[in-house]
């Protein structure tokens, strides 16, 4: 065996031991509480790790829903297409976030998914969550919270685009990945923006001359250093200012 096999084959043994049970982004994917039994069940039910590679679809935009998808690491955006064609960017999805809630109401996906950066997801069977959610009554409860929280988050930023100016917009979308970044235990100040300046425009409606001169008015500022994708937030109380009284959701 060639030694370049012999690593793809490491690689492919330790994705196959880890388990959510010893996962670090278990606080984030799952209730907190449960027993070594509980978690077992959980183990079992997450029986596919998928990787998604850079611009590829997660899910596409009518298909039927059959799982749940907890991001395990990677970036990747939900957006849907207008009927002109366009692209409206609906939201960002980064490690712990889970993706295709859109799709219960009506059992078909609602928007694409797409990866911004080589990813890989754990995909939980919807049938097979919801039996194992009757027995254990805090996983219910748990996933019944990180819907609310989706739509929490959609309520931020419907009064985002609709009572913000540009600077505000952008100062709000810094803060909400500095504070998505923190939970996860990364830096909370300098992070990469995995997104292109015409995504995060989309998602925030503007256009992409705004947001390029807004980022330089920021830099300018003193308030962030950025180049290219790398970004160090420098004043963040002077970003919060920015986005009072309006506040910034996560």
């Amino acid at each position: 065996m060639t030694k370049t096999a012999t690593r793809l084959r490491v690689v492919e043994v330790d994705n196959l031991k880890t388990a959510c049970s010893t996962c670090s982004l278990q606080e984030l994917c799952l209730p907190a509480g449960l027993n070594e039994a509980e978690l077992k069940a959980v183990d079992e039910l997450v029986n596919r790790r998928r990787p998604v590679k850079r611009s590829d679809y997660l899910f596409r935009a009518g298909t039927a829903l059959h799982s749940l998808y907890a991001i395990r690491s990677g970036f990747l955006k939900s957006s849907v297409l207008h009927d002109d064609g366009r692209e409206q960017v609906a939201g960002f999805h980064m490690m712990g976030d889970l993706m295709g809630m859109d799709a219960i109401g009506t059992s078909q996906h609602l928007c694409d998914a797409v990866a911004l950066e080589d990813s890989e997801v754990c995909e939980i069977p919807l049938k097979d969550l919801e039996a194992l959610s009757r027995d254990i009554p805090s996983l219910q409860q748990h996933f019944h919270r990180i819907m609310s929280r989706e739509i929490a988050r959609d309520y931020g930023v419907m009064l985002l685009l609709g009572s913000m100016r540009a600077e505000e917009r952008l100062a709000a979308f810094l803060l909400n990945l500095s504070q998505r970044f923190a939970a996860r235990g990364y830096s909370s100040l300098e992070f990469n923006l995995r997104m292109t300046r015409e995504e995060i425009g989309s998602y925030l409606g503007l256009k992409l001359e705004t947001v390029s001169r807004t980022l330089s008015g920021f830099q300018a500022q003193g308030l962030i250093a950025v180049q290219n994708k790398h970004l160090r937030i420098l004043k963040i109380d002077a970003l919060q200012e920015l986005v009072s009284p309006h506040g910034c959701r996560g």
